[in-house]
């Protein structure tokens, strides 16, 4: 493993592009997609690779800059569930305990539970301040279009985090009806929590609204890194905090269908792949973190145009650079490679390059 990095990272203030006075870092290309023999589109990210002190491992970009974390942070969101008792009390399960940390495809195996969930807590559909939205994954999407069956909240993917937020809302004495406003007992754990496990500093974290309307944190890349590590390698935290984060870590290697689905999820690939040993979750706008269990690492990657296509064979990448993969595992997972471009014929057409 590299000693730990000291230099500063790449990009200046004075380089990077301002938009509105919000200031872009001029992050390094990552990746890039060849057509025929010509370059075709290139993305630029940042990465980094800490240890559970925040150290600095390997890198590149500005990992210092600040981005949405989106659903990258749902094991931090789901800590006061455990830590107040609230999941005791409601006797949530450990497969009910992954929806809350899942980005779910709204398989019937994700929509029932988090339907028994709610009606254990006394609470219905109409209390999930998240949305409805038709499954992500395709198989469920198109057979509820066949059946002309509208997707539900439940069918959301946040539905479990939101099922878990209610709970906790419930246990502290919160109206369910605002369960998700920032300032209440159950939002101010949760951001405290974020707090404490990335070790922001004052003035580092943001709050807006995310997509399923729960409040979404903004920090630094190297904080969400350092989180992660944490969560995964959680020995040095107190009391209950250590033992949520070990419980999370075994929910997520004993139902990592439920973590995403049983198709086309990489957190389930991932979760599968390493045997559990890699904690891996997705955020929306091409943010992924994983936690490197037992090798006390957290990594996290932002892509800045949000695009998934660039970061999956980046993540993988990156997984058989640092050994948390080993070159054989890395190849099985050719869906999120994309070595190879083909188009609807299946002819080759191209290749994608990672170049982190």
């Amino acid at each position: 493993m590299p000693a730990p990095r000291t230099e500063q990272p790449l990009g200046t203030a004075e380089s990077a592009p301002d938009f509105a006075g919000e200031r872009w870092p001029e992050n390094p290309i990552v990746a890039r997609t060849w057509r025929g023999s010509h370059l075709e589109s290139v993305h630029r990210g940042a990465w980094v690779l800490v240890d559970a002190a925040g150290a600095v491992v390997d890198g590149a970009g500005e990992w210092h800059h600040p981005v949405f974390a989106r659903s990258s942070t749902k094991s931090l969101q789901a800590l006061p569930l455990v830590e107040s008792g609230a999941a005791e009390r409601f006797a949530i399960r450990d497969d009910e305990l992954a929806l809350a940390l899942a980005s779910h495809h709204a398989e019937e195996i994700h929509v029932r539970r988090v339907c028994e969930l709610l009606a254990r807590l006394g609470l219905g559909l109409e209390h999930l301040q998240c949305g409805a939205q038709l499954p992500t994954d395709n198989e469920a999407r198109r057979a509820m279009t066949l059946a002309g069956e509208k997707g539900t909240r439940a069918h959301n993917n946040c539905s479990g985090k939101h099922a878990c937020f209610l709970a906790l809302a419930l246990h502290l004495g919160v109206d369910p009806a605002r369960y998700l406003e920032r300032d209440n007992a159950a939002q101010s754990l949760v951001r405290r929590a974020v707090e404490e496990m990335s070790g922001v500093r004052p003035g580092e974290l943001d709050v807006a609204i995310d997509g399923c309307s729960a409040p979404t944190f903004h920090l630094p890349l190297v904080r969400l890194a350092t989180a992660m590590a944490r969560v995964a390698n959680p020995e040095a935290l107190a009391e209950p905090r250590r033992r949520a984060c070990e419980r999370f870590a075994r929910v997520a290697a004993a139902h990592p269908e439920l973590i995403g689905g049983t198709r086309q999820s990489m957190c389930t690939d991932l979760l599968r792949a390493s045997e559990g040993r890699l904690f891996p979750k997705l955020g929306a706008e091409a943010v992924y973190v994983l936690g490197v269990r037992e090798r006390g690492l957290g990594l996290a990657v932002k892509i800045d145009d949000g695009n998934y296509r660039a970061m999956h064979p980046l993540v993988i990448e990156l997984c058989e650079r640092f050994g948390f993969l080993s070159r054989d595992v890395a190849l099985s997972l050719s869906e999120w490679r994309q070595g190879s471009l083909r188009n609807w014929a299946g002819l080759e057409v191209g290749r994608m390059e990672v170049v982190a």
